[in-house]
């Protein structure tokens, strides 16, 4: 398997991306993914890397990356080392990296006789997934779409109008990160970015406005993202595709660090399911 870890895209106007490449020399046409993590997450976190080398493994091309603005930087693309850069993201700035991957993607892959940069498929976890919607609806180079516990709307994320407005007034909200015990700044232009792009960043109509297949996988153990969203967002696609794991929780039964050489069984459900979908 070819894997090539921590590429960086330079960027003139924008902060530099890193990102990862899997595929196999034993297939030829494979089909690309490109993989969007979460909130609070990052390319490398827990077992994401063991699921990129398992799809390479089975016949797909797969690009991985860290959202600009995600808190890691070049250097230390791992966990958070970058806290201002995590305040200052937003949902447009993922929506504009995920173009610039794949512009990216076209490109390198462009006269390489395993992988078909014509065929590109996006999976999102959690927050990524809500990305990968939007993207998908507004982007003609997409062929098929997968959500992995994947959110159905942004705006009630942003918590009720007094919280809100304390958040404009003092600029800055902090969460704390369960694992690292940082405290992570939100700037109130994330929220600012969000009216003014409202119509873009709406989940819900662009489900409805998807035209390729859709996959939607979700665990009935999430406690992260309900499986309300899962079932609302098949109810907006009726012809998507609904994959319940039983017994999964929201990054389906794995942490971080990962240190097996296996997936759980839940996430290698999720990976057959993927294959299936796509191939």
């Amino acid at each position: 398997m070819e894997e090539v870890r921590n590429i960086i895209l330079k960027r003139p106007k924008n902060r530099s991306i890193v990102l990862d490449t899997f595929y196999s020399k034993e297939f030829k046409n494979q089909p690309i993914v490109i993989f969007c993590h979460g909130y609070k997450g990052f390319k490398d976190w827990g077992a994401w890397n063991l699921m990129c080398q398992y799809l390479a493994n089975l016949g797909m091309g797969v690009v991985k990356f860290n959202f600009s603005h995600n808190g890691g930087t070049t250097e230390n693309p791992i966990d958070f080392p970058d806290l201002e850069a995590f305040g200052q993201n937003n949902y447009s700035k993922e929506l504009n990296d995920l173009n610039d991957i794949l512009d990216w993607t076209q490109n390198h892959f462009r006269n390489n006789s395993f992988v078909n940069p014509s065929n590109i498929n996006l999976i999102g976890h959690s927050r990524g997934g809500g990305i990968v919607i939007l993207k998908t609806a507004e982007d003609v180079r997409i062929k098929k779409v997968i959500t992995l516990a994947g959110v159905s709307d942004f705006e009630t994320r942003f918590g009720n109008p007094e919280e809100i407005e304390l958040w404009e007034k003092s600029g800055v909200k902090h969460v704390i990160n369960g694992r690292t015990k940082q405290e992570m700044p939100h700037y109130y232009q994330f929220y600012e970015d969000y009216l003014a792009n409202k119509e873009r960043l709406n989940i819900k109509n662009a489900t409805k406005n998807i035209s390729i297949p859709h996959l939607i996988i979700h665990g009935n153990n999430d406690t992260s993202v309900k499986i309300d969203e899962a079932i609302a967002l098949h109810q907006w696609n009726p012809k998507s595709k609904l994959e319940i794991i039983k017994g999964a929780d929201h990054v389906f039964n794995t942490k971080h660090p990962w240190d097996k050489d296996e997936l759980s069984e839940e996430l290698n459900l999720v990976v057959e399911n993927i294959i299936d979908f796509i191939k």
